[in-house]
């Protein structure tokens, strides 16, 4: 999914949550940008997501006299503003919405408020729990200040937040999110002391931010730590790698994944 929402931002220049939601539909029915040709292990608050996008989009189509083979590449700005994207139920706050987020960052850092928001947009179109829209603010937030040369310490500092309150519009985090970003993460036990890895948005956000905060600046020691927390291990890794890719740089990857 993140190799979708990718090629969203590059095929239109901008963020389009429709179209990005067109391409996940893809994924899901064709293996669309998969590794395997396929659609593997999508969650369910995804899969529910994108069959109410599908019935949405046919409504659509009808009201506003859309020939079907047309709806996937709705490129209209007037068309668009009327399309609700908000197709998650409500009360959904799986690790999912984390676990793609990277592009956004990545494309809008240069412009801190719009990608911190873009980021929470990007989650909460399948995953409506406003803590899946503010972990994924908040991470956003991280990858960007990653990608703007802070150090680990001003990463990890527990007024974060705080300290980049504009890049937030000065809104509010939900107080899950607000008790990561101060720190509840940071528990050298790790597993002992209760960091879960598990498909819960606010337990995934703990467990990768614990693994970058103990990885002995070792992308290699990060991501082999978060695995072995067990449970949802490799969106745990994946999430943990965001930050960390960010943070650290493609040049200090380990080699022989590079070459894998």
């Amino acid at each position: 999914m993140g190799l979708c929402l990718a090629n969203s931002l590059i095929a239109r220049r901008d963020f389009v949550a429709y179209d990005q939601l067109v391409r996940y539909k893809w994924w899901s029915k064709h293996g669309y940008m998969s590794s395997t040709g396929q659609c593997f292990d999508i969650g369910s608050a995804t899969s529910q997501s994108l069959r109410e996008f599908e019935r949405r989009q046919q409504s659509f189509a009808t009201k506003h006299h859309i020939s079907l083979d047309q709806l996937d590449s709705l490129s209209n700005p007037d068309l668009l503003a009327k399309f609700d994207v908000n197709c998650s139920e409500s009360g959904a706050a799986g690790n999912g919405a984390l676990m793609r987020l990277a592009p956004v960052p990545l494309f809008f850092y240069r412009h801190p408020t719009e990608a911190v928001e873009f980021s929470g947009v990007s989650g909460i179109i399948t995953h409506g729990d406003q803590k899946a829209y503010d972990a994924c603010r908040y991470y956003g937030a991280l990858i960007v200040a990653a990608l703007r040369g802070e150090t680990k310490a001003q990463l990890l500092d527990n007024n974060f937040y705080l300290n980049h309150k504009p890049w937030f519009n000065n809104k509010p985090l939900t107080q899950d999110v607000m008790n990561v970003a101060q720190g509840s993460y940071k528990k050298p036990g790790g597993y002992r002391d209760g960091i879960r890895g598990k498909g819960y948005i606010i337990n995934a956000l703990e467990a990768a931010l614990w693994a970058f905060c103990y990885d002995g600046n070792s992308f290699e020691k990060g991501v082999l730590d978060a695995v072995n927390l067990g449970d949802d291990t490799d969106t745990t890794a994946a999430i943990y790698g965001q930050l960390a890719g960010a943070y650290y740089g493609y040049d200090k990857l380990p080699q022989k994944w590079v070459k894998q």
